[in-house]
This record gives C-alpha cells, structure tokens and sequence, in this order.
C-alpha cells in the first residue's frame, strides 16, 4: 500500500475520455462505419455511461466491459447501421487498444519525475485498463491502477472514490482529481477531493452542487498545477 506525508499531493486520473480516447475506436474503423461514424462514437459513449449510472442506482452490476457491449449494439440499432458481427468484435477490440491523448505520457513523466503518487480510478475492468494503459505506453508511470469493480458500483457513487483514499492514505483535499467527464468531477468534489476539470472540448460546467476547483483544456498545465498546491 502506498503511504505519502500528510502535505504531500497525489494525482488520481480518470481514464476514458481524459487519458485515453473514447472516439479513437469509431475513428479506427470510420470508413466502414460509413458518415454516421461520429454520431455513433458520441451515442456509444453516451449510453455506456447511462447504463453504467442505471445498473448502480438499480443494484444490478455488470462489469465495464459488458455494458460497453450493450452501449455499442444500443447505438448500432437507434442509428439502423446493421453493424456486422466482425465489425462490432473489431470495435470491442479497438476499445482494449485505445489511443492516448497527445499529451498524456509528457505529462505524466513530468509528474513522475517530481515523485508525486499516481493512480487512475476508472469504471474500466483490470483487463481493459491494463491493455489500454499497456498499448499507450504508460501502464508503468502509475503506482495503481484502481478499478470499480473492487466496490462493483460505478462512478460517481462515493464508494469508488473512497478505494483511491484507502489507497493513498492521505486528506481528500490533498487528493487531486482529474477528470475531463463534468459528472465524475462534481463527484469526486463532493466527495471532498480537489478536482481539476480537464475540459478538452469547451464545454459549459455542470449545473450541479459541486463543480470544479480548477479547469484546464488538457493536461499540459497540471505540473504547474501541482507545484501550486504543493506550497
């Protein structure tokens, strides 16, 4: 188990949509998928994390992996693409191998290199972070990998926030959460952590009781960030 002083700062991560790109599976194959390719990723995405939300509030688990298949065969049929079965394993498949962020691993060296702790949190499987951090040369920068299946309830129920505070043993508000999903961030806020907002599309904050303590385009800026809360 990994223990800290009590002024130091850890950096937990959310994983899809803030290191890894969600869209990046459509992309890949985008050309089979034909012009509806990006209201396919965007609906995908959308409905994974409803059903993620729903089999929580509903104390019906089922792990990442598996709602990420019903999200996909629900977008297939609204959008009447008749996705053939090859097409939809290549997409699961695309989605254990996403791509990073262009500026993930700089940053994440940078961060490393101040000895800073650093663990994702994600509604991700072990086997899905694993592969997608691996694949995104950067499984080896993070001192955990937490998964939700640990509490079987997803993100933003306190419970998964709680596994990242057991893991590093320090105050919540020396906890630095970043997320580019408004939802998870107001969760994680009220939770008690210090929350960076990691917005890479310009979108406005969440109309709900707890929002961000800061908001950044992309990742570049959290080493300075980090040296700012250090103080």
């Amino acid at each position: 188990m990994t223990t800290t002083a009590p002024t130091s700062v850890a950096c937990v991560f959310d994983a899809y949509g803030t290191l890894l790109d969600v869209n990046a599976a459509a992309r890949a194959v985008s050309g089979e998928l034909g012009d509806l390719w990006e209201d396919f990723s965007i609906l995908w995405r959308q409905k994974q994390l409803e059903y993620s939300w729903l089999r929580t509030l509903m104390d019906r688990h089922a792990d990442f992996w598996s709602v990420t298949g019903a999200a996909l065969d629900h977008a297939d049929k609204a959008l009447g693409m008749d996705i053939t079965p090859d097409l939809r394993a290549r997409l699961m498949a695309l989605y254990m191998t996403l791509e990073a962020y262009g500026e993930v691993a700089g940053v994440l060296d940078a961060l490393k290199a101040k000895g800073l702790p650093l663990v994702i949190l994600s509604n991700g499987t072990p086997r899905m972070l694993d592969s997608a951090t691996r694949h995104a040369g950067i499984r080896d920068l993070f001192d955990a990998i937490l998964s939700v299946e640990e509490v079987a309830a997803y993100k933003p129920h306190p419970s998964v926030y709680q596994l990242a505070q057991d893991r590093l043993l320090i105050p919540r508000e020396r906890i630095l959460f970043l997320s580019s999903n408004g939802w998870d961030i107001a969760g994680a806020a009220s939770f008690g952590f210090t929350t960076a907002w990691i917005n890479r599309f310009n979108r406005p904050r969440e109309n709900l009781s707890h929002g961000p303590a800061h908001e950044l385009r992309d990742l570049t800026s959290v080493p300075e960030l980090v040296e700012h809360l250090r103080r």
